[in-house]
């Protein structure tokens, strides 16, 4: 314990300080909350104590004190993490003196991986530049993404009319055009990506009269560094207004909460379209090699029914894939083999099934956007690395999984023939 002399002098007391070292000693818990002893180093130095660090939550789990001492008080009596407490700096721009413009692709509906990226590449230019700035996102089609804020928007204009669904560049280009008179951004920022970004942002370089930055990786408010020569290369040249940024050209915002205040701008559909989306065109999932499919269901030595397996897959048309085990033991052809020995994929959907996850296939999945994982380990590295894990039996879990999407199927052609009539 702490001694103080008659000139309130601090005193260490070893005792106490060996007390807090021990974690055995009957006396430790009390002493280590009561904060009375000290623990130092065998040179003396003072060490922070990595056992009074967080605190006992409601479930008896230790956690660690992010809020600093508030974090005890506010776990007392719920369950949810104090994690969930931290509210993010809110990131304001009252009128703003210009724009930059950032069109994301928006694959799915919400924000991918890229798009992220070229929001982050937005601010880095803002803050090289002189005056209050802010990010114009400018989304097109349905939009299910309900993150803007924490993504870096601060204005957001969405066009979700049917007119701007699917296949159609030339309303979206005339679109551009109107949003480019009504705010002059300093800068238009696409991810150059075969979602159409890269489209667009060819369509509207050419319109404006721009000579666009393609493949641009490193980029400031004077120049920019893209790769040429199929990435062999880099080319410097000054910084255009029309930029096709490259993925991981800057980091994503994650510090910071923006406002993503929706805007609205009278567009004038001027345009008639020459080229009409019909939808997408039926594919067998199978046909499209792992290195290009967006939805692989992946099956690893935890599956026993085959059959349902290959079942799941159709009815949800995703691409099959295996974990070298299946591979080796003849469920699955070589072709079908995930990871660094097999195929590297970048799907945006992994769903992992029964797959523990060995070094070279979480290589191999290290690109993908969102992994899934259906397991019955719930310490298994592929469940580690997923973003959501079903912990349970697969053939049962896969059974549900068929069960579901056979009768979203049904409600959707029921939806559609009552529509039809």
């Amino acid at each position: 314990m702490s001694a103080h002399n008659s000139h309130d002098v601090l005193r260490r007391d070893p005792r106490a300080e060996w007390i807090a070292r021990n974690r055995l000693h009957p006396l430790h818990g009390s002493v280590v909350s009561a904060d009375m002893g000290e623990v130092r180093g065998p040179t003396g130095l003072l060490r922070k104590n990595p056992h009074k660090v967080g605190f006992i939550g409601p479930n008896g789990i230790k956690r660690i004190d992010r809020l600093k001492g508030n974090a005890a008080g506010a776990g007392k009596g719920r369950r949810s993490s104090a994690a969930q407490d931290i509210q993010l700096p809110l990131h304001q721009v009252e009128n703003p003196d210009f724009y930059v413009v950032v069109v994301p692709d928006m694959v799915g509906g919400r924000l991918t991986a890229h798009d992220k990226d070229v929001i982050g590449q937005a601010h880095k230019l803002i803050a090289g530049a002189e005056g209050k700035g802010a990010v114009l996102a400018v989304c097109f089609g349905q939009s299910k993404e309900e993150h803007f804020d924490t993504a870096g928007v601060d204005r957001l204009l969405l066009l979700e009319d049917e007119y701007y669904e699917g296949y159609c560049p030339e309303q979206r280009l005339a679109a551009l055009v109107q949003v480019e008179s009504a705010y002059k951004p300093l800068f238009w920022l696409f991810p150059d990506s075969v979602n159409g970004g890269s489209d667009l942002g060819s369509r509207l370089a050419a319109r404006i009269g721009e000579r666009p930055a393609v493949q641009a990786w490193l980029v400031d408010s004077d120049t920019s560094v893209c790769r040429g020569a199929g990435g062999t290369t880099d080319i410097t040249r000054s910084t255009p207004r029309l930029l096709m940024l490259a993925e991981e050209c800057a980091d994503p915002i994650d510090e910071t909460r923006h406002e993503a205040l929706p805007v609205e701008l009278d567009l004038v559909p001027a345009v008639i379209a020459q080229l009409q989306d019909r939808g997408q065109v039926a594919v067998d999932p199978n046909a499209i090699s792992l290195a290009e499919a967006e939805f692989i269901l992946s099956a690893g030595n935890g599956i026993h029914n085959w059959d349902q397996f290959h079942s799941a897959a159709a009815v949800l048309g995703a691409t099959e894939g295996a974990s070298r085990v299946a591979v080796d033991d003849g469920f699955m052809p070589r072709f079908r083999q995930v990871g660094a020995t097999g195929t590297w994929v970048t799907a945006r959907v992994y769903l992992a099934v029964g797959i523990s996850g060995a070094i070279q296939h979480m290589q191999g999945i290290g690109q993908c956007d969102k992994v899934i994982a259906i397991n019955t380990d719930a310490g298994c590295d592929m469940v580690k690395r997923a973003a959501l894990s079903v912990i349970g039996d697969s053939e049962a879990i896969l059974g549900e999984l068929i069960k579901l999407a056979e009768d979203f199927r049904a409600q959707q052609s029921a939806g559609g023939d009552r529509d039809a009539a």
